[in-house]
């Protein structure tokens, strides 16, 4: 089967440099936790435990030692529990994560109300949340109902976003009644790179896969924006995952992968599907 891969697709810089930290801190100290998955890929992270990095959903489960806060970042208040338990702190934070949670900061303290485009439950906002008081989260339309109108607005958005869907939910916050709105483009050049690859890479091929953890939503993302042009589209882990059916009548496969997703699970998959 002929394979081509996107142009753009595998680890970012925030990703590896959060694996890269771990690593190192790993060599160092004799007892390092991760607050939440490291990065949103199971077969990294395993990696990662084995090498003795133990990842905890909160600071009160950390007894001791350093604490890795993950790229995508930790809130005020868990950063603040960690200096009080006197444990040291390994900041992976995402340097565009970073412009976030100051915006988030600048924007409250010049008097507006902050809104972040994105997902309530993903941890980039949920570490967001605290730098501002009152953030309103929009997820889509039925959450712009809940701003509050005559004020001044300031809006901001997930890294991972895609463009698409930032410019729809502003346009649609800006028919809402407010007395100044401020909006401050906060999306990941690579991320938006690495969409704009897949879209174009998944209208040229006969079937398309999008490889990545299940939970990391970047990875969703790419699978759902090629979804909109090619129907034959499958988000998967890995090889292990394929069900080979899927390639019957088939000649012509893209793959691309998101930002948690090594490089050596692309190129098995890759290897693997040109053999078939």
């Amino acid at each position: 089967m002929k394979v081509l891969v996107a142009e753009k697709c595998g680890f970012c810089l925030g990703v590896k440099n959060a694996i890269k930290m771990a690593q190192e801190f790993l060599k160092e100290r004799h007892e390092v936790h991760s607050l939440g998955p490291v990065i949103h890929n199971e077969d990294v992270v395993a990696q990662l435990a084995r090498d003795g990095l133990k990842t905890v959903d909160k600071v009160e489960d950390v007894a001791g030692g350093t604490v890795l806060i993950r790229s995508h970042g930790a809130s005020l208040e868990q950063i603040e529990k960690i200096k009080q338990k006197g444990l040291e702190i390994a900041d992976a934070t995402c340097v565009l994560v970073k412009r976030v949670q100051k915006l988030a900061k600048q924007l409250s303290e010049g008097g507006y109300k902050v809104v972040i485009i994105g997902d309530k439950n993903h941890p980039e906002v949920q570490g967001v949340m605290g730098y501002a008081p009152d953030i309103y989260v929009v997820a889509d339309e039925a959450d712009i109902a809940k701003l509050p109108r005559e004020c001044k607005l300031g809006v901001i958005c997930q890294t991972t976003q895609s463009p698409e869907h930032f410019g729809e939910m502003v346009g649609k916050i800006a028919k809402r009644g407010f007395s100044e709105l401020k909006v401050v483009n906060t999306l990941c050049r690579e991320a938006m790179l690495r969409q704009e690859s897949a879209v174009e890479l998944c209208k040229r091929v006969d079937v398309m896969f999008v490889l990545g953890g299940l939970h990391s939503a970047n990875t969703r993302k790419l699978a759902e924006m090629c979804k909109k042009y090619n129907k034959n589209t499958f988000h998967l882990q890995n090889w292990a995952e394929l069900d080979k059916t899927i390639l019957s009548g088939k000649e012509v496969a893209g793959v691309t992968a998101g930002a948690s997703t090594p490089d050596e699970v692309i190129q098995e998959f890759v290897s693997n599907l040109e053999k078939v």
